[in-house]
């Protein structure tokens, strides 16, 4: 990448001017080194850590009721409360991928409180995979 400058986990492309933008024609992104996986044990509530900028939460495939909620602790060092954590449903909501809704509830420096909705009648069992980047504002 001839034209490329690096800025740490960003690539492919950067035009940065000054402090004030960051523009590509390509992809912005992480590099694989800022990624990451984890996998919750328990239950859909159980807690994970991972300490990276971007990555993959596989949820438990315990039963979530219809038109509940439950919540979790996504631990991760590098989040402090000036962040935005931005979360999508990956894969595993197989049967009807609108069938779920997640949300950061509660951001604090080292945590953050994700929860995820069922938005239907009937209970579902599915380990979904909740793709998360982080965009650290200092």
């Amino acid at each position: 990448m001839a034209n490329s400058k690096s800025i740490g986990v960003a690539f492919e492309d950067q035009n940065i001017i000054g402090a004030d933008n960051i523009s590509s024609s390509g992809v912005l992104g992480y590099t694989a080194a800022a990624q990451g996986t984890v996998t919750q044990a328990t239950s859909k509530s159980t807690a994970v850590t991972l300490n990276k900028s971007a990555g993959q939460i596989t949820l438990n495939n315990a039963a979530l009721a219809g038109n509940t909620a439950v919540s979790f602790t996504l631990n991760n060092s590098l989040i402090s409360t000036n962040d935005t954590l931005i979360l999508a449903i990956g894969s595993g909501a197989v049967a009807d991928p609108t069938a779920y809704t997640i949300y950061v509830s509660n951001l604090s420096s080292g945590a953050a409180v994700i929860t995820l909705r069922n938005l239907t009648a009937t209970s579902r069992s599915e380990a979904l995979v909740i793709n998360f980047a982080l965009i650290h504002c200092a």
